[in-house]
């Protein structure tokens, strides 16, 4: 299946207004204000992406305590759900020391797992003790108990939303992810499949300026980047939230390196909690607000 074949723009800062027709070749040498125009297309998981989810998964995890190598092979064992986002446009009899065109190369995972039906799992286990223990450190009274209900529910199954991908590719990319992986629910769910949920968890992506007004730089910065701007629209959506500082880990997130002038950002991650039946109206918010900025 090719779930979705969407035009895309990978870029850095987005302040160049000029467009690159350059091939994969131009790809070689990235300056942080180029842009190369790529097509990227949705596909099912398969044993061959197993790397590249287990990377997107470590810039997600970090330091965190958790097998990511069984959960990304669970990710690739349901790949009835969810999607890998890949190049569509390389030929794997092309030149293979390329290594920016590797055809095995995976931009991002949207999938969702069953923490509830899968506790069994030693990387679920291992994934709901985290969550607890966050919340406990980080969260309101009100919010630790909500997520010990949920996780405890076991007629309600909650399912951890997965929306990695790299840093610069375009957020308008999520829309055909996010509308393929609820269609595919809701066939698991017309099967009988263990896919019906009560709530979902969606692990976010942030880096926050935390400087003082003295020490910022001339240049104009947000206080708060979201790694994948679209989560932004969901967080009104979230029955409860907290965040929490992820300084102490090593970070590549966002894309590397920053460039000379600019302020370096603190990465934090922010937890959501939804409601499941929010998601067709979050995936519709989604679709507005990028069709505004498009």
């Amino acid at each position: 299946r090719i779930m979705s074949h969407k035009k895309a723009v990978l870029v850095n800062n987005m302040s160049d207004d000029s467009e690159s027709s350059g091939t994969g070749s131009d790809q070689e040498v990235y300056n942080g204000n180029e842009e190369i125009q790529v097509d990227f297309e949705g596909r099912n998981p398969t044993d061959s992406d197993f790397h590249g989810i287990k990377q997107l998964l470590n810039q997600l995890f970090l330091k965190a305590h958790i097998d990511l190598s069984q959960l990304s092979e669970l990710i690739i064992g349901q790949n009835y759900v969810g999607s890998v986002v890949k190049q569509s446009d390389i030929d794997p009899d092309e030149d293979e020391d390329d290594e920016m065109t590797d055809v095995n190369d995976v931009f991002g995972i949207t999938s969702v797992v069953n923490i509830t039906q899968k506790k069994n799992f030693e990387c679920v286990h291992q994934l709901r003790k985290l969550l607890l223990e966050l919340a406990e450190k980080n969260a309101t009274d009100t919010t630790i108990q909500l997520i010990r209900d949920i996780l405890n529910d076991e007629e309600n199954s909650t399912g951890l939303l997965i929306n990695e991908r790299f840093i610069n590719i375009p957020p308008q990319i999520s829309v055909p992810l996010l509308e393929n992986l609820q269609s595919e629910i809701n066939k698991a769910v017309a099967k009988k499949m263990p896919y019906k949920f009560g709530h979902y968890i969606l692990i976010c992506k942030l880096y926050k300026n935390e400087q003082t007004k003295k020490k910022k730089s001339k240049k104009d910065y947000p206080d708060v980047i979201w790694s994948n701007p679209e989560e932004e629209f969901i967080l009104p959506e979230a029955i409860a939230s907290f965040e929490f500082s992820v300084k102490t880990e090593a970070d590549s997130g966002l894309g590397g390196d920053w460039q000379e002038g600019d302020n370096a950002m603190t990465p934090y991650r922010k937890i959501l909690i939804l409601q499941a039946d929010s998601l067709p109206r979050i995936i519709e918010t989604i679709k507005g607000q990028m069709c505004e900025t498009a």
